[in-house]
């Protein structure tokens, strides 16, 4: 038989993460929910058109994805997940099998809720097209729509990556994504700086063969919201360097303080998580990317009186 579509993976891993509240890692939820649907050895052979993946693993991913987004699940850490106490009230209250309309609700309403892993930034869940809407859209509508939904989803998945890193490799991130950008000659006219004693400066950017105009960068790996006092710390390191451009790059966030007091300076470029983890998929920084063929008629070519 075929193997089951993603959302028949959704029951099958939420009732398997109610079993390991502490958490487990995604390859043994991928292993258990395969198991509960009978898929067999020969089918967890079969890959994805791109050749990197298995199909049921691809499909548990997006059933935990699905589950995340109706916030009955979580990721604390790549490759590891738990379910959340909402999923534990979720299976309390839901003891028997869900029904294919339950499935169906967990599987299309929470397709357009944001994820993020920044604690105090507030989202506000939309509701996603109804089934009805998406059956009546044309093939090129449903294939814009599924690629926006695979890039938001790496987009999470990536912020998850990039916050976890070290300090240290996150300013590399960033240098190697602002080289990427078109800044600087060569990848050696970005510097790392930062460290004990940097002055708030943790990468500086030589923008001329001679060094003579400078960017001046401050990368911060944090979860809490970046607020004006820290981008008021970094305009005064930049003062002690006399330098007129600077970029501060979060994984996080900015409060609007913030927000404004670099907008009344007129010298600093504020990137939050959300804008680099898109800047890093535009310009394929640990990223990788697949060019899909779409067939079309080349009406030139059946052009008679041409001929």
């Amino acid at each position: 038989m075929p193997i089951p579509t993603y959302d028949k993976f959704i029951e099958p891993i939420l009732r398997y993460l109610a079993t390991q509240p502490d958490g487990i890692m995604a390859k043994y939820a991928h292993e258990a929910a395969a198991e509960s649907l009978g898929i067999t050895e020969a089918e967890k052979q079969q890959l994805l058109a791109s050749g990197n993946q298995a199909i049921y693993k691809n499909r548990a991913g997006w059933a935990h994805d699905r589950l995340k987004r109706a916030g009955l699940s979580d990721s604390p850490r790549r490759g590891f997940w738990k379910i959340t106490s909402n999923g534990l009230d979720f299976i309390k209250k839901h003891p028997k099998k869900l029904t294919d309309a339950e499935i169906v609700k967990l599987a299309t309403e929470f397709t357009d809720v944001r994820l993020r892993i920044i604690p105090d930034a507030t989202e506000i869940p939309t509701t996603a097209q109804s089934v009805e809407k998406k059956s009546t859209q044309t093939p090129e509508d449903r294939l814009d729509h599924a690629l926006l939904e695979i890039r938001n989803t790496v987009a999470l998945e990536l912020l998850e990556t990039v916050s976890r890193v070290s300090p240290t490799f996150f300013e590399a991130i960033v240098l190697d994504l602002l080289h990427k950008m078109g800044y600087g000659t060569n990848r050696t006219d970005l510097q790392r700086v930062g460290g004990s004693g940097d002055g708030g400066i943790d990468g500086i950017i030589s923008l001329d063969k001679l060094g003579l105009e400078k960017v001046y960068i401050q990368a911060k790996r944090w979860q809490n919201s970046v607020g004006r006092p820290e981008v008021q710390a970094f305009y005064g390191a930049l003062a002690g360097q006399r330098a007129n451009k600077g970029v501060f790059i979060t994984t996080s966030n900015y409060t609007t303080q913030a927000i404004e007091f670099a907008k009344s300076v007129e010298k600093i470029v504020l990137v939050d998580g959300s804008k680099l983890v898109e800047l890093m998929i535009d310009y394929e920084i640990g990223i990788s990317s697949k060019t899909v063929k779409i067939p079309k008629i080349d009406s030139d070519y059946f052009d008679e009186d041409s001929v």
